[in-house]
């Protein structure tokens, strides 16, 4: 990834930078980079450099139709697309390997995003598809692997769960932080998790191995499930909380609980 810094305002993005980032020669840094992209320029340019010449023109009209629909609906019509273009191909796994390590972090997370309507995948497969996007450099990508996750788990989620076990004690700080972000009740641009906004103790075995993680990324993740917890079930999470504060004074878990509290504290809850 380039060494520089992400800008935070369209306005402040270098006239320069846009060509490289519609070209994929250039990774986004922040959201609105990422939104700034042109995606139609984009899939025109990935389809060129993996090989799928053929279906670029067909696949660049695709994304220009889609230019009005929200952000994710964008993201999955196009990489659904993509995804059923690789498969319909004799070299699907040279393609989906060039995809998946392109240049661009907006390709990879298409890549990532692709396998998510694959009705052939175990949720082992897809956990085995998605882990090198979850350890993916660019935080873009990680949310991919975790979003690519999410549908197969809220049909599932005490399967799901699981199998995500080792994932959360993993020495990988990234892979832990996709383990409870995939999980958590509410999430972030995606459908909620019913049973687990109805009995979160659900998800204990993937939040309290977390619940002193030496991880800011995780420790985030850790207190953002709770707090989507504290919308349904307050009780639960004070409890949890204060066991948690009387079994470790670590700085860690104090972050964690106190970040977790914010909706209960905004409440008047605690």
């Amino acid at each position: 990834m380039t060494a520089r810094t992400g800008y935070s305002r369209r306005s402040d993005i270098p006239p320069a930078l846009l060509p490289r980032l519609n070209s994929g020669r250039e990774e986004t840094r922040t959201l609105v980079e990422w939104l700034a992209v042109d995606l139609a320029a984009l899939v025109r340019v990935a389809c060129a450099d993996v090989g799928l010449h053929d279906e670029a023109e067909r696949l660049g009209a695709l994304a220009d139709s889609l230019a009005t629909d929200g952000v994710m609906q964008r993201t999955f019509g196009i990489a659904d697309a993509i995804g059923d273009a690789v498969r319909a191909r004799s070299d699907a796994e040279r393609l989906t390997r060039a995809l998946s390590t392109h240049t661009s972090d907006v390709v990879r997370s298409w890549a990532c995003y692709m396998h998510r309507t694959d009705a052939s995948l175990s949720f082992a497969e897809r956990m085995a598809t998605a882990r090198p996007f979850a350890t993916d450099p660019n935080m873009a990508v990680r949310e991919a692997a975790w979003g690519a996750l999410r549908p197969t788990i809220a049909a599932d989620p005490m399967a799901a769960i699981e199998l995500l076990v080792p994932w959360a004690t993993d020495g990988n700080a990234n892979l832990r932080r996709c383990a409870i972000e995939a999980t958590r009740p509410c999430g972030v641009w995606t459908p909620h998790i019913g049973l687990l906004k109805r009995d979160p103790s659900l998800g204990l075995p993937l939040l309290q191995p977390a619940r002193s993680d030496p991880s800011r990324y995780v420790q985030t993740a850790t207190a953002n499930w709770l707090n989507d917890a504290s919308k349904t079930r307050a009780e639960w999470v004070l409890e949890v909380t204060d066991r948690w504060l009387a079994e470790s004074d670590s700085r860690e878990t104090a972050w964690i609980v106190n970040h977790a509290r914010r909706t209960l504290r905004k409440n008047g809850q605690v």
